[in-house]
């Protein structure tokens, strides 16, 4: 039975690890998965250490030197290279680029977490393990902390385990985190399928989706730590609120057809007993392995974990409205329960704040710890490589401190040092590194909208542009922070480089907008709709206004400059290729036959859609279009029919079949060759399932 729950939960999990721990946040590693050692990585043996010292009052103490620190790894005395003492209020301290500016893109995310005075923080809502009372409880207390803890410049981001880190956002807008904490609703023990993941596994035995449940809340923790770790080297605090893991099911709620077979020949009453021991000890082995996986990872990113367990002062793990059990067996689910959560804060320098009823206090500590800390650096002696674990230790000369660091880190073993210090491996293209980097922009970028604009040629010499918007989506996987209103329009201006305006306008207010059904990757868009409306504009810079309107006014803005490509020269250009989505073939039919047809502005598809790319190739001498199937790293796999157009200088429908690719990151090449020279362009696609 072991052997086949383990299955069924990590193909269960498979496609949820994928956009858990995928894209973006994955983007350093190189082949490696567990790539090196802790934070501010100077060298292959470098290690930095955050101390944090504290009276017995808990106030943070401000004055030591370097000298006052001793340091050993292994009992061995270490030199201490790099002292610094970090002191951060939250504060809009002003830095080398002016004071903290406003999150909008993946670059801005960057700049800002990777700044000296800010202080970064994430929290995790594992709605798979927190029952629904609980999660209502614990709304106030991380609202409060929020609104009373943090300072301007902080940045914070929410995560659900069904959640893509590619849609998490660090951001300094604490009121829109806020929002989606005020809509954390637990579902422990509640296995009403809420997507077509969960549905996959709905007949499953409780104890196998249990196990799924925690791979896949433990997958989306680690992706969401990986994240971290790229965007800051200094220390993170990541809030975990959680009633716990662990992979024991007593026999209560198990389900009826739920068998473990007798150990050693032994029946009866006696087998039972020996057969549900094993089987909780595997279990606790399972976890205690899975729990490792997780404060190695955070030990690596300098994340510091916290969890909060919603349940407060609890007595016992099974409520009166769940089957009931026995004492000894409640309180050993209990114990289990928060000692992993015990476990993640231990083993990173974090504080578990269980078994108390005032939460709010606790969390206090989360914001002490990240306000004043010793940042110490040292190259160590023994410069391993036997991916043994470490110990460090940090003493203070100094009497009647408290000193609190993390004891250790994994070394790298002898293969992942010589993988370390190889040159790095050529990597793809430039061009297919941005097509890549395009998909994630697509959903990272989409808090409240997400858009397409494309270029074709226009009348009387010049451009048009077309521009699409819809409303992000809002399922149960994937919860956009900040969005309790949806948008209902879109103010476009577009301004030349002289200034000077070329068009202005509401989509969908005009009567150029389309109201064509959109068939894109779109959740509840507008009415079930998308807008799209185009304008002609000259060759040469551009910038587009975008304000972001609501039933109560605006609820984002976004200035973007865009070059105007000129369609009609003699050169060999192409329009930007547009990409449609359709569920069935008279989707498809119907989208071919619509010049008007409103393509997606999403990237992310499902292997049973049905996808087509329409373009057009300019130039003298009727150019020749090419269609290819890329890899990710840029490699052909295939080369894709392309019909004739319907007249020269027309665009083309080419058809792309997804169905037997595998789930993974994927690149429509275009190609058009004629006597003006040749042109490309690449359309990046990433397929979940």
């Amino acid at each position: 039975m072991r052997s086949t729950i383990r299955t069924f939960a990590i193909a269960g999990a498979l496609a949820v690890a994928l956009c858990s721990a995928g894209g973006r946040a994955q983007q350093p590693q190189t082949g490696d998965d567990k790539p090196g050692q802790p934070a501010f990585r100077a060298g292959i043996n470098f290690v930095s250490v955050d101390v944090i010292i504290s009276d017995k009052n808990g106030n943070n103490i401000s004055d030591l030197k370097e000298s006052d620190f001793e340091i050993t790894e292994d009992g061995k005395p270490q030199t201490v290279e790099s002292f610094k003492f970090i002191k951060l209020d939250g504060g809009t301290m002003p830095g080398p680029d002016g004071p903290p500016r406003q999150i909008r893109t993946d670059e801005d995310e960057e700049a800002e977490a990777a700044r000296d005075d800010v202080r970064l923080f994430a929290v995790f809502l594992d709605d798979y393990h927190v029952r629904r009372l609980a999660s209502m409880s614990v709304r106030e207390p991380l609202t409060k902390f929020i609104e009373t803890q943090l300072g301007p410049s902080d940045m914070i981001g929410l995560m659900y385990p069904l959640q893509s880190v590619l849609n998490v956002r660090m951001t300094r807008n604490h009121a829109a985190i806020v929002q989606g904490i005020q809509k954390f609703t637990g579902r422990k023990y509640d296995y009403t399928p809420m997507n077509d993941i969960e549905q996959q596994y709905a007949n499953y035995p409780t104890e196998t989706v249990e196990r799924i449940r925690n791979k896949v809340s433990l997958s989306a923790l680690k992706g969401l730590i990986i994240h971290m770790g790229t965007l800051k080297q200094g220390r993170k605090s990541l809030i975990v609120v959680s009633e716990g893991f662990t992979y024991m099911v007593p026999p209560q709620l198990r389900s009826p057809n739920s068998q473990i077979p007798a150990i050693g020949g032994v029946t009866g009453a006696g087998a039972d007993s020996i057969t549900e021991s094993r089987a909780n000890f595997s279990a606790t082995i399972d976890m205690q392995q899975d729990l490792r996986d997780i404060y190695d990872e955070a030990n690596r990113a300098n994340v510091s974990l916290y969890p909060v367990d919603p349940r407060g002062l609890a007595v016992f793990e099974f409520d009166l409205s769940e089957p009931s059990v026995g004492n000894d067996t409640d309180r050993q689910y209990l114990n289990a329960t928060m000692d992993s959560l015990r476990t993640l804060a231990e083993n990173t320098d974090g504080r578990a704040i269980v078994n108390r009823n005032d939460l709010a206090t606790g969390m206090k500590q989360i914001i002490r710890d990240s306000s004043a800390y010793y940042l110490i650096g040292y190259s160590s002696s023994q410069a391993p490589s036997d991916g043994k674990f470490h110990e460090i230790k940090v003493r203070v000369k100094r009497p009647g401190l408290q000193v609190r660091a993390r004891k250790g880190y994994w070394a790298l073993n002898a293969e992942q040092t010589s993988k370390a210090l190889a040159p790095p491996k050529p990597g793809p293209p430039p061009a297919v590194t941005a097509a890549l980097a395009n998909v994630a922009s697509a959903s990272a970028r989409a808090h409240v909208i997400r858009t397409w604009i494309g270029t074709s040629r226009g009348d009387n010499g010049k451009t048009r542009v077309t521009f699409v918007w819809e409303p992000t989506p809002r399922t149960a996987a994937d919860r956009p922070v900040g969005a309790g209103e949806a948008p209902s329009r879109v103010s476009l201006m577009a301004v030349g480089s002289s200034g000077s305006p070329i068009f202005r306008g509401r989509v969908p207010d005009m009567t150029v907008a389309s109201t064509t059904p959109s068939l894109s990757n779109s959740g509840d868009a507008q009415n079930g709709r998308a807008s799209r409306v185009t304008f002609d504009a000259a060759p040469g810079k551009m910038e587009l206004r975008l304000s972001v309107e609501g039933g109560s006014g605006v609820l984002d803005t976004e200035v973007r400059e865009i070059d105007v490509p000129d369609l009609t020269k003699t050169q060999t250009t192409l329009s930007t290729p547009v990409l449609f989505r359709g569920r069935t073939p008279r989707d498809i039919q119907q989208l071919k036959a619509d010049p008007q047809a409103v393509p997606a502005t999403g990237r992310e598809f499902s292997r049973t859609d049905r996808l087509f790319v329409r373009v057009a190739a300019y130039g003298a001498g009727a150019p020749a279009l090419s269609v290819h199937m890329l890899s990710r790293t840029g490699q052909v796999m295939s080369e894709l029919p392309v019909p004739p157009p319907a007249a020269p200088g027309g665009d083309v429908a080419v058809d792309i079949p997804v169905a037997g690719l595998a789930p993974g990151e994927y690149i429509v090449e275009v190609k058009a060759t004629g006597e003006g020279g040749e042109a490309k362009e690449l359309v990046g696609f990433r397929l979940t399932n």
